[in-house]
């Protein structure tokens, strides 16, 4: 009895301990940890600013009024571009009588634009304010303008007109880079040794940007100096058309010669029909043009 006992008491305790350990959950495994995302790593700083897109092209830009206005003077403008920016400018303008250009002619003294005209600074000087504006703002068109002339009051101590070169400037820009031509820029003369009917020849040539700009070919009066062979033929004193049966008179030849040396840039590029040198190479010029050339030549021969 005792025994049996015993035996029932060890199998209620199995039992209960089947019990306990079916009734009992696994342990739960560990939740994974998130791979850490790095953090990004910052951009080196090499302490240069943010490069800046070039406005304009590198080059040489040119441009030139298509006639002399009454003034007798034609306004051109000259930029130099360098690393996108205009670094260097020049504005100034042509004679229709060639010879100096309007800045060296104001630095020369003879364009009196103070002491004849009451202005308040040489032309030259002016035109270098208004070069430096440009230099400054770099946008040929942040200009206003006071009146239809093209006078600025933005500009201290400009009291000329701007308006032409600010047009020049924009319309060099928009043509593009070109080349520079063959010749040093400046004031280019020479006349003949003597006298010939009366006259002696003379030609005056202004080169700009490397190329000839102008020309005037003249003549000088062997008993009045104060008469040159242009205005003569001009004012009908040199009647070459009435007494010698001329197609034209001789200054508006003269005028068509000049053009066509503008036209070659080159003295040399020129035939003659005769020992007496006339051509048939220029429409509208019969007078002889050999010594013109000759002139040219002589001029040029220091200008490469």
């Amino acid at each position: 009895m005792k025994n049996s006992k015993i035996l029932l008491l060890m199998m209620v305790v199995v039992l209960t301990l089947s019990m306990a350990v079916g009734c009992s959950q696994p342990a739960a495994e560990p939740a994974e940890t998130p791979a850490e995302t790095p953090a990004e790593t910052p951009a080196e700083d090499t302490g240069s600013e943010p490069a800046t897109e070039a406005m304009y092209e590198d080059g040489t830009y040119f441009a030139m009024d298509d006639e002399f206005a009454s003034s007798g003077w034609k306004s051109a403008v000259i930029l130099e571009v360098k690393d996108g920016k205009i670094a260097d400018i020049n504005w100034t303008a042509v004679s229709k009588n060639g010879g100096l250009d309007k800045k060296a002619a104001s630095k020369a003294g003879f364009y009196p634009m103070v002491e004849n005209g009451g202005a308040q600074a040489p032309w030259h000087e002016q035109a270098q304010k208004v070069e430096a504006y440009l230099l400054e703002t770099q946008d040929v068109t942040a200009i206003n303008y006071t009146d239809s002339e093209g006078h600025t009051d933005a500009i201290s101590g400009v009291s000329v007109h701007v308006s032409d070169f600010y047009g020049l400037a924009e319309k060099a820009l928009a043509a593009g880079p070109t080349e520079r031509g063959m010749y040093k820029d400046g004031a280019y003369y020479a006349e003949s040794p003597e006298f010939a009917n009366g006259w002696k020849s003379n030609l005056s040539l202004t080169v700009l940007n490397g190329e000839i700009v102008a020309a005037s070919w003249n003549a000088a009066n062997e008993e009045n100096a104060d008469l040159d062979k242009k205005t003569a033929s001009a004012e009908g004193k040199y009647p070459m058309v009435e007494n010698g049966g001329a197609k034209a008179p001789w200054h508006e030849q003269a005028a068509k010669v000049e053009a066509h040396l503008l036209a070659t840039q080159d003295p040399t590029n020129i035939n003659y029909t005769d020992d007496d040198g006339h051509t048939d190479a220029i429409a509208g010029a019969t007078i002889k043009v050999k010594e013109f050339y000759s002139l040219a030549e002589e001029a040029l021969k220091d200008a490469k």
